[in-house]
């Protein structure tokens, strides 16, 4: 890293805070970081300690093939996460040093919804049922919690007095339901899709952007990653054949373009510095674009993805380390890589491959995969562990600190699903 970054990262992180601030900002993370490194579990303390010292060597090291194998422990894993909770949603994740169910949290409405598209596919790819059964159960759970304004809510799942709509966790419900309708037909998933396809219509403005963020991000700007939506939009339009729902998600995708930079990066794309995005929302806004771009054969939306996802490529390391964040000159914003966001930008270009012929982006895409395998654990006496990918590297990383969100190893599965040959 240029000292010029490695300046800016520490001035944006630590310097532009009020002292107090800081203060308790380095006193929470040497919290976890006693935590974690000092658990009762052995399992946990050494793997903490083990992923500390293959960041701090630089010898995480990619695993080429085992494919398979992997996307069924990271399968398998989602399924535990959703076992752990008194519902049929999937926990947020796996936070061994604060989690409510013995480490594990809550259900999460928004990433359950999408989490459900990945497990059909998986149980269509490979012929395993129960994943089928279980990504329904999640479908019918998630009718059952949502807002009767057709709204999915923010945050994990509350009481309904306490729940505030947020239109990109309706999307990414939207998306779950939208699937399960396709696997069965039934027409309860139609209605619950209706309804949050109606809202996102309805809670575009004018100028093609979503206006309910939602409580649990930073407010006062538009959030360009949540054009994903137009994703589920669109599909929601091709099964019943409306027209006003696809031109909805082109608006909104058309929106999102208008952030784009003329090197590609994209503006307001972050749940809270947006000045340096981090590499998940960067992957949500490019999937939206090019999925959508794909569905509506709209070349210009793909071309719009292949720049921004191409000054990326550029800073994956020859392992398939990702730095977790980008300034708008690419240059790197954070120390630690964002897992997620690595998985994200994997299956993108795994897309981009498929539909442009560019070996570059096959090459890329297996990269960033295997280097995500090395960070998997497919063996421990703590199954909460066994299939999961963290939300950082290392674990006491910037993004979602010290534990295993689910939204991490779902995107991995898709991932995985990919390298093996067949779209999700």
């Amino acid at each position: 890293m240029k000292i010029s970054s490695l300046t800016r990262i520490l001035v944006d992180q630590y310097a532009k805070n009020p002292p107090r601030v800081t203060y308790w900002n380095l006193s929470a993370l040497a919290r976890e970081a006693k935590a974690l490194l000092f658990h009762p579990d052995p399992c946990l303390r050494a793997h903490v300690r083990e992923d500390l010292r293959r960041y701090a060597t630089g010898s995480a090291r990619p695993v080429p093939g085992e494919t398979a194998q992997r996307a069924r422990h990271a399968a398998e894993w989602l399924l535990r996460g959703q076992a752990a909770t008194p519902d049929d949603g999937v926990s947020l994740g796996y936070f061994p040093i604060d989690g409510a169910y013995q480490g594990w949290r809550a259900s999460y409405p928004e990433t359950t919804g999408y989490i459900m598209t990945s497990l059909l596919q998986f149980a269509r790819q490979f012929d395993e049922p129960r994943m089928r059964e279980a990504a329904l159960k999640m479908g019918h759970w998630e009718i059952a919690v949502q807002m009767p304004s057709g709204a999915v809510q923010g945050g994990p799942v509350a009481a309904r007095d306490k729940q505030t709509p947020a239109a990109f966790n309706t999307g990414m419900v939207l998306d779950g339901w939208c699937s399960a309708y396709e696997e069965t037909k039934d027409p309860a998933f139609l209605e619950a899709a209706r309804k949050a396809a109606d809202f996102l219509v309805g809670d575009l403005d004018e100028a093609g952007y979503y206006k309910t963020n939602g409580e649990y991000v930073s407010r006062g700007e538009i959030k360009t990653y949540t054009c994903l939506c137009a994703w589920a939009i669109y599909r929601f339009g091709l099964l019943v054949d409306e027209s006003r729902y696809l031109d909805a998600a082109i608006r909104s995708i058309e929106a999102a373009l208008k952030q784009q930079h003329a090197n590609g990066w994209f503006a307001h794309c972050c749940l809270s510095h947006s000045d340096y995005p981090l590499t998940h929302t960067l992957g949500y806004t490019l999937q939206g674009i090019l999925e959508v771009g794909l569905l509506a054969g709209r070349e210009d939306f793909v071309a719009a993805a292949r720049r921004g996802v191409d000054p990326i490529l550029e800073k994956i390391q020859p392992s398939g380390y990702l730095p977790g964040c980008f300034y708008s000159d690419w240059e790197p914003g954070a120390f630690s890589s964002c897992l997620t966001g690595s998985a994200q930008i994997a299956a993108v270009c795994f897309r981009l491959a498929g539909h442009t012929g560019v070996e570059a982006y096959a090459a890329s895409a297996n990269r960033l995969v295997d280097f995500l395998k090395s960070l998997q654990l497919t063996e421990s006496d703590n199954p909460a562990l066994v299939g999961a990918l963290a939300g950082s590297f290392p674990l006491l990383g910037s993004y979602m600190r010290s534990g295993y969100p689910n939204w991490a190893t779902k995107y991995f599965l898709d991932a995985l699903m990919l390298q093996d040959g067949v779209k999700p």
